[in-house]
């Protein structure tokens, strides 16, 4: 019995860190959108900075919104710019999720805001 309690704490411990972060624990700072030429057609780069604010290390997902000018949703991308691993409490990752978006000349606006945490 103790065995099997020791056993369902160690399980549930990765899920206890995980609820201390959360996305209002991540902000996303410097996102900066420009034009790519060259290669295949026309890109576009759309970098930041995804900084953890938690007290753990976690990670996040950044979504982004590409909208027309009458703010029509025309595309959806996630991302986790750390890959599977965690960003430590007060540290950043670089990001540039443009080469997730197919540009399409209709694109006039994107968004970037947090998804899912997760630790690693």
């Amino acid at each position: 019995m103790k065995t099997m309690l020791v056993s369902a704490l160690l399980l549930l411990a990765p899920l206890g860190a995980h609820a201390a972060c959360s996305a209002t624990n991540f902000s996303i700072q410097d996102f900066k959108i420009r034009p790519v030429s060259g290669g295949f057609g026309p890109r576009v780069s759309l970098s930041g900075q995804l900084v953890n604010n938690c007290s753990a290390a976690a990670a996040a997902e950044i979504r982004i919104v590409a909208k027309d000018a009458s703010g029509n949703v025309l595309a959806t991308k996630q991302g986790w710019p750390a890959g599977t691993s965690n960003i430590a409490p007060g540290k950043s990752v670089s990001f540039d999720l443009g080469r997730l978006f197919r540009y399409q000349p209709g694109m006039q606006a994107f968004t970037a805001s947090i998804g899912s945490v997760r630790t690693w």
